[in-house]
C-alpha cells in the first residue's frame, strides 16, 4: 500500500489542476509558446493536417510513459476531460491511448519515487479514469482496451494499491469492460478475486472513505491530491465532503454493478449468495446523491432470475424485510421490489417459503394500475397471490395470511361483478357512500376517532371498485385514524391502498404526507424521507404562487431523516461507539485499579485488626475507609506502619 507514502503529500503544495475545456483549447494554451519537443500533444494537437496529428499523437502516446515530464499531468487531465466530453471519439483509443494509461498505471504502482514526485500521484487516476470513459458505450473500443492489456493494471488498483480513489475508478472501468459479451471473458479470468474485491469495496468502502477523509475534521490532514481531484482544487470542508459522499456512493454502486456482470450470467452466485454479504447490502441504497443507479434492488432483482438465487433471497430474512418495504414506497425502484416479490410467488420452491410474510404487504397494491411503463400491475399481483389458492388457504394457519387471501379473492369476484353495474346504479351507490363519509367526517371532527374509522371502513364497504376517487380518499381518512390511534402498520396499510388508487400512482400528497408519518413511527427513515420529498414535491407542483412556501413540519421531518440515512450515518456511528468503548476501557481500568486498592486496603486492615497493639495507631483510618480509597492516598497508613515496629514486621 502507498497511503502512507502519500501523507507526505500534505505538506507539499500543489497547485489545483485545471482542464482545458476542448482539444481545440488544448492547443490554444501554449499557442504563445515555441516548443521544440516533436513529441509535445499540445503541438501535435495543433497540427492541422489529420494525418500528421494522428502520426504526432502515437508518437506522443508512446513516448509519455517513457518519459519523466512535469506536463505529463496536465496531458492526463486534459485527456480526462476529452474522454468524460467524447466519449465516442475514435481519435484516441486507435492511436494506443490505451497502452499509454496501462503503462502510466504501472509505473505509478511500481516506481514510488516517480509517483510522489512533483504532481504524479494524480496520473494513475486519471489513466484509469481515461480507460472507464472511453469503454463506457463502444465495444470495440472495450476490445481494443482489453487487447492493450489494461486489465492486469486495473486489477492492481481494484486491490487498493494506492487509495480508494484509484478504487473508484478501477471498479468503474472493470464493470464497463464486463458488460461487453466479447470482453467478459478477459476479466472473468480473474473471476473469484474481481467478485471478492468488489463484495469486499462494497461492503466496506462508506466506512473506509469515513475514517480516510470525511471523518477527518481537520482539512490540513486529509490527503491533498484527494482534495483538489475532489473539487478540482476550488471549493471549501463543506464542498469537499459532498463530493467524498457522491464519489463513496458511486464507487458502492460500480461495485454492485460489476457484480451485476456476473450474476446477469449466473456466475459466482455462490459467492455473492453467501447470506453475511446479502444482509450488508440491504444498507447499500446508494443515498440520495446517487438516485440513477438501483444499487442493492438491481442485483436482487437480477438474482431473482435464477432459482439458486431466489433460494438464496427467500432465505435471507433482511432482503425480504427490505424488499416488501421497497415495495410500498415511492422509491423510483418500487418496481423493481414488486417484481422481485413476484417472482419469488411464481416458483414453486419459494412460494410457500415467503407467501406468508410478503401477502400483506402485496395485498394493500392488488388497486394498482400503472407504474412508470408498467400497467395492470394490480392484476399481476392478485394473479400471483391466488395461484394455488384453496391449497394456500389450507396451508397456513395463520388467520391474518387466509384473511388477506380472501379479501383478494373477494376483491377479484367483486371486479367481474361490477361489468355488469349500470351506471344509474353506480351513481346511487356514489351518493350512499359521500353521505357515510360526510358522518364519519363529524364524528371525526368531533374527536370520536374509533367511530370514525368504522364509518371510514362502512364507506369503503358499499364504495364500488370503479369509484377509484372515492375509494382513494376513504383509504387516506382510515390512515388518519390509524395514526391517531397510534397504529403505524394500519396507516402504512391504508395509506398505501390510496397512493395505488390515485392518478398518477404515488401522488396523492395527503397520503404521502400519512405514510411518511407512518413510517417515522416505525423507525424506517428511508421510506419516511421517500415519502415526504414526493409530499413536498406536490406542494410545490400544487402552488399557485411563484412563491412556494415549504410546511414547517415537513421541513423538520427531511431534516430528521436526512440525518439518520446519511450516507456515512452507519460509519459515523460505528467510529463513535468505538470511541466510546476505549473510553469506558480507560475508565474500567482505572476503576479496576481503585477496586485493587480496596482490596489491599482490606487486606491490611485484617491483618492490623489481629495486631492489638496497632489498634490505636489506626483507629484513624478505620472509621473513614471510603474516603480514604477516594482520596487515593496513604500517608496515614505509612505513618501507621512507621509507628509501630511489630506491625510492620509482621506486614512485611
Amino acid at each position: 500500500m502507498l497511503l502512507n507514502a502519500m501523507y507526505a503529500l500534505r505538506t507539499k503544495k500543489i497547485n489545483p489542476i485545471t482542464t482545458a475545456t476542448s482539444s481545440n483549447n488544448i492547443a490554444n494554451m501554449r499557442e504563445e509558446q515555441t516548443c521544440t519537443n516533436p513529441s509535445c500533444f499540445f503541438c501535435n494537437m495543433k497540427e492541422p493536417d489529420s494525418s500528421l496529428r494522428r502520426s504526432g499523437i502515437l508518437n506522443c502516446f508512446k513516448e509519455i510513459p517513457l518519459t519523466d515530464n512535469r506536463e505529463h499531468v496536465l496531458v492526463l487531465s486534459s485527456l480526462w476531460h476529452i474522454a468524460m466530453t467524447h466519449p465516442d471519439d475514435p481519435e484516441f483509443p486507435s492511436s494506443g491511448i490505451f497502452k499509454c494509461m496501462a503503462k502510466l498505471i504501472y509505473k505509478g504502482l511500481n516506481d514510488r519515487i516517480w509517483l510522489l514526485r512533483d504532481q504524479n500521484m494524480y496520473i494513475p487516476y486519471y489513466a484509469a479514469h481515461v480507460i472507464g470513459s472511453y469503454t463506457m458505450n463502444k465495444a470495440e473500443f472495450a476490445e481494443m482496451a482489453v487487447e492493450s492489456g489494461v486489465i492486469p493494471p486495473l486489477m492492481e488498483l481494484l486491490r487498493g494499491k494506492i487509495s480508494w480513489v484509484e478504487q473508484r475508478v478501477a471498479v468503474r472501468a472493470l464493470g464497463h469492460l464486463a458488460s461487453y459479451e466479447k470482453t467478459f471473458e478477459a476479466v472473468s479470468v480473474y473471476e473469484e478475486e474481481v467478485v471478492n474485491q468488489a463484495m469486499k469495496l462494497a461492503s466496506t468502502c462508506l466506512e473506509e472513505v469515513y475514517v480516510e477523509f470525511v471523518g477527518v475534521k481537520n482539512i490540513d490532514k486529509r490527503l491533498k491530491y484527494h482534495r483538489d481531484l475532489l473539487t478540482r482544487g476550488v471549493g471549501d470542508s463543506e464542498m469537499e465532503d459532498r463530493k467524498a459522499e457522491e464519489w463513496a456512493s458511486q464507487l458502492q454502486c460500480w461495485s454492485i454493478y460489476l457484480l451485476n456482470c456476473f450474476a446477469c450470467k449466473d456466475r459466482s452466485l455462490n459467492l455473492i449468495c453467501r447470506q453475511t454479504f446479502l444482509k450488508d447490502l440491504c444498507d447499500m441504497w446508494g443515498g440520495l446523491v446517487n438516485h440513477a443507479s438501483p444499487a442493492w434492488a438491481g442485483l436482487v432483482r437480477i438474482l431473482c432470475y435464477s432459482k439458486a438465487g431466489r433460494k438464496s433471497i427467500a432465505e435471507s430474512k433482511e432482503i425480504m424485510e427490505n424488499l416488501c418495504n421497497l415495495s410500498r414506497s415511492s422509491d423510483d425502484w418500487q418496481y423493481m421490489g414488486i417484481d422481485c416479490l413476484l417472482l419469488l410467488l411464481t416458483d414453486q420452491y419459494t412460494r410457500y417459503r415467503v407467501l406468508e410474510k410478503i401477502a400483506l404487504f402485496l395485498i394493500d397494491l392488488a388497486e394498482l394500475g400503472s407504474l412508470g411503463d408498467r400497467s395492470n400491475l394490480g392484476e399481476a399481483i392478485t394473479k400471483s397471490l391466488l395461484l394455488d389458492y384453496k391449497e394456500s388457504k389450507l396451508k397456513f394457519k395463520n388467520q391474518k395470511i387466509q384473511k388477506a387471501l380472501q379479501d383478494i379473492w373477494n376483491l377479484k369476484a367483486e371486479r367481474r361483478k361490477e361489468k355488469l353495474i349500470s351506471e344509474e346504479k353506480l351513481e346511487e351507490r356514489r351518493v350512499l357512500v359521500n353521505l357515510v363519509k360526510q358522518e364519519a367526517n363529524h364524528v371525526f371532527w368531533l374527536g370520536e376517532i374509533e367511530e370514525a374509522l368504522s364509518k371510514y371502513t362502512d364507506a369503503l364497504d358499499l364504495c364500488p371498485l370503479k369509484l377509484r376517487k372515492e375509494r382513494m380518499v376513504l383509504h387516506s381518512n382510515r390512515a388518519q385514524c390509524h395514526l391517531l390511534l397510534r397504529d403505524p402498520d394500519s396507516a402504512i396499510s391504508d395509506s398505501t391502498r390510496a397512493l395505488c388508487l390515485s392518478n398518477p400512482a404515488n401522488s396523492h400528497s395527503k397520503s404521502l404526507w400519512r405514510r411518511s408519518q407512518a413510517y417515522d413511527m416505525k423507525g424506517l427513515a428511508k421510506e419516511s424521507l421517500m415519502d415526504c420529498i414526493m409530499f413536498m414535491n406536490g406542494c410545490m407542483k400544487a402552488g399557485t404562487n411563484k412563491r412556494v412556501k415549504i410546511p414547517y413540519y415537513a421541513a423538520r421531518m427531511i431534516s430528521k431523516q436526512m440525518d439518520a440515512t446519511w450516507l456515512f450515518a452507519t460509519a459515523r456511528s460505528k467510529i463513535t461507539s468505538s470511541q466510546v468503548r476505549k473510553e469506558q476501557e480507560i475508565s474500567d481500568g482505572h476503576h479496576d485499579s481503585n477496586n485493587d486498592e480496596l482490596l489491599q486496603y482490606g487486606e491490611m486492615t485484617r491483618m492490623m485488626m489481629e495486631n492489638k497493639e496497632c489498634l490505636s495507631g489506626l483507629s484513624t483510618i478505620i472509621e473513614e475507609p471510603n474516603s480514604l480509597v477516594k482520596e487515593g492516598s496513604w500517608r496515614k497508613v505509612e505513618r501507621a506502619r512507621r509507628s509501630n515496629k511489630a506491625f510492620l514486621a509482621r506486614l512485611t
